[in-house]
């Protein structure tokens, strides 16, 4: 039956993308300290759009563009990729991973909000609008400066922010956008161009001076690729266009667990009081603003 095949995706789509997008913060961690940030998500990204165009090409899919959707292409490539993740890279290099989860969970925040508008738009209700409240005031916990914060820490949690509220803009875009491409040729065209304007970015601003073969930044590097890039992403594209933005935004429940829990296992990471109260406080904000309605 149609709905059956239609939940067994969600099922899917959703245990990729919370499982493996909680583990990719250890594993960027990993990668920005032994690669230069820019070149390694820029090599990341274009290889995984090859990799991905090849199996479109492969499955029969064909290729047409017209100037509608070279602008969709660019505008995606630019907020998911070249944006979002140059900035969560450079940002990586000095803020733990399980806090970069943790704020990248405002993202179901940003999602809800900007999805009011557009040729999709949601409307706010009261419930929600308490939950940008709450979450948002949440955010403002994490990135509080405290004592035994390295200089520049604070500038760093709002880049990441920043990229944060770029993917989330970038999400919202591929909802209202009419693309007649199909989710994995969109997706592979879009990673290539991201990739590719950060390999450009990193090679201008000297990365390529940096450069060595490290073992453990090209491991990470092969993850990020296959398991993030190609097999969680392409989830997310479809869960995108498929579901509703506030179902989309409920990974931010998972991610900060797992990223959480294998930070402090792997990389010896912990939590400020600050920050566990305003992981409290926002994830009950991402709960009002995702939970379906009429549940519980």
């Amino acid at each position: 039956m149609p709905d059956s095949s239609h939940r067994a995706k969600l099922i899917v789509c959703f245990a990729t993308v919370y499982l493996v997008w909680g583990s990719t913060y250890m594993v960027a961690s990993i990668g920005v300290h032994a690669l230069p940030p820019l070149l390694f998500g820029g090599i990341r990204f274009t290889c995984a759009g090859v990799l991905l165009g090849l199996t479109t090409l492969a499955l029969g899919n064909r290729v047409r563009l017209d100037a509608t959707e070279w602008r969709h292409l660019l505008v995606v490539a630019v907020g998911s990729v070249f944006v979002a993740n140059g900035a969560t890279n450079i940002a990586m290099q000095h803020v733990a991973s399980n806090q970069t989860a943790i704020l990248n969970a405002s993202a179901a925040l940003w999602i809800a909000l900007l999805a009011t508008r557009g040729r999709r738009a949601h409307a706010l209700d009261r419930r929600t609008l308490l939950g940008l409240v709450v979450g948002f005031a949440g955010t403002v916990l994490i990135i509080w400066p405290h004592s035994g914060l390295a200089p520049g820490h604070f500038g760093y949690q709002l880049l990441i922010l920043l990229a944060v509220f770029s993917w989330s803009a970038a999400t919202v875009y591929i909802r209202n956008a009419h693309s007649k491409l199909d989710v994995l040729t969109f997706t592979a065209l879009q990673m290539s161009m991201g990739g590719l304007m950060l390999v450009g970015a990193g090679v201008v601003s000297g990365e390529t001076a940096e450069w060595h073969w490290s073992v453990p930044g090209l491991t990470a590097m092969a993850y990020l690729t296959i398991m993030s890039s190609c097999l969680a992403y392409t989830a997310f594209a479809w869960l995108a266009k498929n579901t509703t933005p506030a179902m989309v935004g409920t990974y931010s429940y998972v991610n900060p667990a797992i990223a959480a829990v294998l930070g402090w296992w792997f990389l010896g990471e912990h939590l400020g009081a600050n920050q566990i109260i305003g992981m409290a406080v926002m994830l009950a904000g991402v709960a009002l603003v995702s939970w379906p309605r009429g549940a519980g």
